[in-house]
């Protein structure tokens, strides 16, 4: 089982790890985890948890921990004090961002404590630049969020869920600031990003504002993903850079996505059930990003603890151990061995598994869905965000935009 114990002068830093050719195994999503908890607000996908329900947070940074993660996240995703006061959210005004990242990072902190697990502080795209704000304003909004994380001494930064490469590199070349290592995941698939520019060139423009570990995060499913992060490497290669490889997918099957990822497909987000990754599906993930040279492999959005614990299982003959939530996982099913029915019994084994092809239970639906596809990015005037909550006739606007949309698409 994994090495437990570890303390802030014993643990190695994420660039030693990385440099000495260990897996890392990153966290899973928290958003949509504590959102089916009843601890976030979809909409608005605010953290005010750490604040409001703190032990909600820790738990589920524990079992992320349990499970084999050597990376906990603070829980700051869209925790930026313009996101906080964005359409009608309460929570700048009655917590502040300051409390709220505070909150977060002294519970990632607590839990890292218990094992062999960093603490990265993150970031995330922001109101103010899809509203086009200019560069030293959105800068600003990412430096309240340092300020937070220097104090709270972190152990490396994040810039995450970039759907534009400027912003990304302001990110990033803020988060520099700091000193410590940064990494930078964007949420893109092949295409690039909102703006045409293409993965390879987004890897490159990354790594020389200063980030150590470039890749990608949410919107797609592991193969999507693993196809941009090839690219991304195929760019760093063209250009001579250097920089580790990370990747953080949805536990979604996403084929059937454009160019904007699930946000855009009709089930987000409340009935994307059907399309969740088993955790064989994850097996395959962990070992196709291994074989293409990703070392910092975890998921986002979906990724419960089991998942992750799938990552560990796959990857523990080159880690050299199991992580602790294994000692009540039997390898590959094997735990099935001890039940009742015989026919269980018999799905005691990885070639069963492995060539399953779950079926869904639901005749009447559909496998693919056609993605809304609005083609609307930074710049124009229906993303320019507001304080006030959206009102009643601007969302009568957007139904008729909607069924519109839907009564045209082929």
């Amino acid at each position: 089982m994994s090495p437990g114990g570890g303390s802030p002068k014993t643990k190695r830093g994420i660039l030693e790890r990385l440099d000495a050719g260990e897996v890392v195994i990153g966290d899973g999503g928290f958003v949509i985890a504590l959102e089916k908890r009843g601890y976030v607000k979809a909409g608005p996908w605010t953290p005010e948890a750490a604040v409001e329900h703190p032990e909600a947070v820790s738990q589920l940074h524990r079992e992320f921990l349990r499970a084999g993660s050597n990376v906990l996240q603070t829980f700051t995703f869209y925790a930026s004090e313009d996101k906080l006061e964005n359409r009608g959210n309460y929570v700048a005004a009655k917590f502040s961002g300051q409390k709220v990242n505070e909150a977060a990072c002294d519970i990632a902190k607590e839990v890292a404590e218990e094992g062999d697990a960093l603490v990265a502080g993150g970031v995330s795209q922001t109101p103010s630049y899809l509203s086009g704000k200019d560069e030293a304003d959105v800068k600003t909004i990412f430096r309240k969020q340092l300020e937070v994380f220097k104090k709270k001494n972190v152990d490396f930064l994040i810039a995450e869920y970039f759907e534009h490469v400027e912003e990304a590199v302001w990110a990033v070349e803020t988060l520099k600031e700091s000193g410590k290592p940064v990494a930078a995941t964007m949420c893109i698939g092949p295409e690039g990003d909102m703006h045409g520019v293409l993965p390879g060139e987004c890897a490159v423009r990354l790594v020389k504002a200063g980030a150590s570990i470039v890749g990608v995060n949410c919107h797609f499913d592991p193969e999507t993903c693993l196809k941009t992060v090839k690219l991304m490497k195929e760019g760093l290669q063209a250009a001579k850079l250097k920089a580790h490889l990370m990747s953080q997918p949805l536990a979604f099957h996403t084929p059937d996505c454009g160019k904007q990822g699930f946000i855009d497909l009709p089930e987000f987000p409340f009935a994307l059930e059907p399309r969740i990754l088993s955790r064989w599906d994850v097996h395959k993930y962990a070992r196709e990003a291994y074989n293409l040279g990703v070392r910092y492999i975890g998921g986002c959005c979906g990724f419960e603890p089991y998942h992750i614990r799938a990552i560990a299982e796959e990857l523990a003959p080159e880690r050299g151990f199991l992580p602790q939530a294994s000692e009540k996982h039997g390898s590959w099913g094997n735990g099935l061995s001890m039940h009742t029915k015989p026919w269980i019994r018999a799905r005691a084994r990885k070639e069963y598994w492995e060539n399953l092809l779950p079926a869904s239970g639901r005749p009447y639906c559909p496998s693919l869905s056609k993605p809304d596809g609005w083609g609307v990015t930074k710049g124009d005037v229906e993303l320019m965000q507001q304080k006030e909550a959206t009102s009643e006739d601007q969302l009568k606007e957007l139904f008729k935009k909607q069924k519109f949309k839907s009564n045209t698409m082929p």
